[in-house]
């Protein structure tokens, strides 16, 4: 696909159907925030302006494993020990506007789940999350990275 084509597509992508849909399965999965995106989905409207990425990991997982440059990073636990961040509202209320799109990343879409919730609660109304996350889930053989995620959908990230 030529870089011109390429830009189109990402200026055109649906944003309100890909939005709304999410919206329609929270509603009817019953989720406490506006819904989940896939990570292709996410990256478009990350890419297109249309939305804020978040990356709810601790530094160590961005430095070690990597992270998507244009994300923001606000941490839903610290350390390796994963210790809840107290501050996780305040600290995305200062990076981020309420009334934006906001994508929420973790590594496998748990975290990101939850930071969600919280956001929600706190008047992010259009807090979604990152289903499969970065790394993915773990597969049969008790790895990341093989069957799902947004590294394995060869969107991109880099690492420090």
């Amino acid at each position: 696909m030529s870089a011109v084509l390429a830009a189109a597509v990402l200026t055109e992508f649906p944003r309100a159907t890909v939005l709304e849909e999410a919206r329609q399965r929270a509603r009817d999965g019953k989720l406490p925030f506006a819904g989940s995106l896939s990570p292709t989905d996410a990256w478009a409207l990350t890419r297109s302006g249309q939305a804020v990425l978040v990356d709810v990991r601790t530094a160590e997982e961005r430095k070690f494993v990597g992270h998507v440059a244009e994300s923001v990073h606000v941490p839903w636990a610290t350390g390796t020990s994963l210790t809840r961040n107290p501050r996780f509202v305040r600290e995305l209320e200062a990076k981020v506007a309420k009334p934006a799109v906001v994508l929420l990343l973790c590594r496998s879409g748990k975290r990101s789940a939850a930071a969600a919730e919280a956001a929600t609660k706190a008047g992010f109304a259009q807090a979604f999350n990152v289903s499969e996350g970065f790394e993915g889930e773990l597969n049969a053989q008790g790895q990341r990275g093989h069957d799902d995620g947004w590294r394995f959908h060869g969107l991109p990230w880099i690492q420090d």
